[in-house]
């Protein structure tokens, strides 16, 4: 199982990135996605999650409610985060993750997935 982010850079305040998350080596269908982020000197915390087949889960951080969008393309092996209005305390490392027996109920702990990306950096800054 592999997970590849990509997507993030430098931004000014109120702009928006998307980013990405590309699956390979497993049904990536099957796996429910999230995205977390870590701050310098701070834990990683949650951001958003969608389940996978069969369940039509969504679940956002309410700091990130009304400006960010979780979605995937299972075609593609692919899930998205698309970041609008973006603040200065988003600023962060942003990895996607991936599981495939992760219950509804626990989408947004990060111990229950098993499967990360490597992070891409997301930098909002005038």
């Amino acid at each position: 199982v592999q997970l590849q982010a990509s997507g993030g850079g430098l931004v000014q305040p109120g702009g928006s990135l998307r980013l990405s998350c590309t699956g390979s080596g497993f049904t990536f269908g099957r796996y429910t996605m999230g995205w977390f982020r870590q701050a310098p000197g701070k834990e990683r915390e949650f951001v958003a999650a969608i389940s996978g087949w069969g369940r039509s889960a969504i679940k956002y951080a309410d700091s990130v409610k009304g400006r960010f969008t979780i979605s995937r393309d299972n075609a593609k092996n692919t899930a998205s985060l698309q970041m609008n209005s973006l603040k200065p305390e988003d600023t962060a490392v942003y990895y996607c993750a991936g599981d495939q027996n992760l219950i509804v109920g626990r989408m947004a702990a990060p111990t229950e997935y098993d499967y990360w990306g490597q992070g891409t950096q997301v930098t909002v800054s005038s």
